[in-house]
């Protein structure tokens, strides 16, 4: 084992995989000699030269759009789109192409490629650079979404996106930036799709990811008397369905806390599967914690106030048992 900062986690992933298969290339804006805007591709160039470490022109429509064809010619391009919020630049690239050319060539061709971005949501960014745009993402037919939350999982969910046959969306989180976790020094992947139970419990199922499930787990510890089981969903396209309802279904109940808008979101898409294959089991509505429906501040006293901290969580966690057991 070794201990990592998540961007650090990052890096080796993307070390290990291009010294694995040749054709595993990286294209992006600064992602070579600087080493990329956040230092996730450091040494790169170095390692592995120009032709397969290339810097790209100030457009993510042309830098998705070169790595779908490539992606198509037989390589497996890594992107990095700056930040999450930008990749609404190249919406089409991502969703009209890249994630239909397999199903309208009838299999014919592939779109192996990986496109990375980082979410700065609670890193004071303002609300061109801090949304949590995963929802977008995932109501997408044949894009994958992961977002790991510690070093660990974004480095075995990366390599695993590069990996897989399809176009993968890998979302980081740059609150969790220069965060510490032990990261194995085996060749260790993350499966897509499979959730991480961080914590068992009995009284009611916590489901998260992204960049809030740190203060998530941060919760529990001010919380009493009350049996927490914490999911990390990891994969939020395709989610682990089998892992959350068998939680729900021994917990009766479910909180769901993301940063993205509680709004139109994946919670509500979890809260309405969970309310119809749980129904017989729930001992509690399902309950959602967000952002409210509007833009991220850039003023920290506010942004603080927008993303559910720690303390807004354990009272959401309290008040849900509670409620249901005065009732009964």
């Amino acid at each position: 084992m070794s201990t990592l900062k998540y961007w650090q986690a990052i890096n080796r992933a993307l070390h290990e995989e291009m010294a694995r298969d040749a054709s595993v290339v990286v294209i992006g804006e600064d992602v070579a000699a600087p080493g990329g805007p956040f230092a996730a591709t450091k040494g790169l160039l170095d390692a592995f030269g120009p032709e397969r470490v290339r810097d790209t022109p100030i457009s993510e429509a042309a830098i998705v759009g070169t790595a779908l064809g490539a992606a198509m010619a037989g390589y497996r391009p890594v992107v990095e789109v700056m930040f999450l919020d930008f990749v609404t630049v190249a919406m089409d690239q991502v969703v009209n192409q890249a994630a239909k050319v397999s199903y309208m060539s009838a299999g014919n061709f592939a779109a192996p490629m990986v496109i990375r971005s980082v979410c700065a949501s609670g890193r004071r960014t303002g609300p061109q650079h801090a949304q949590n745009l995963e929802a977008w993402l995932a109501h997408v037919p044949g894009l994958k979404v992961v977002w790991g939350s510690t070093p660990a999982d974004a480095r075995g969910l990366l390599k695993a996106a590069i990996r897989d046959d399809g176009p993968v969306y890998v979302i980081e989180s740059l609150a969790e930036w220069s965060a510490r976790g032990e990261v194995s020094d085996e060749d260790e992947i993350v499966p897509i799709g499979q959730a991480a139970v961080r914590r068992t419990g009995a009284d009611l199922t916590v489901l998260t990811w992204g960049g809030a499930a740190p203060r998530a787990l941060a919760a529990l510890d001010l919380v009493r008397d009350v049996d927490v089981e914490l999911i990390d969903l990891r994969t939020i396209s395709p989610w682990d369905r089998d892992t959350v309802l068998a939680s729900v279904a021994k917990t009766g109940r479910l909180l769901v806390v993301h940063d993205a808008v509680v709004d139109f979101g994946v919670g509500a898409e979890i809260a309405a599967v969970v309310a119809e294959q749980c129904f017989d089991t729930l001992r509690a509505p399902v309950r959602r914690l967000g952002a409210p429906f509007a833009p991220p501040p850039f003023a920290p006293q506010l942004e603080a106030a927008y993303l559910p901290q720690p303390e807004a969580i354990a009272r959401a966690i309290t008040d849900t048992v509670q409620t249901v057991r005065s009732a009964s």
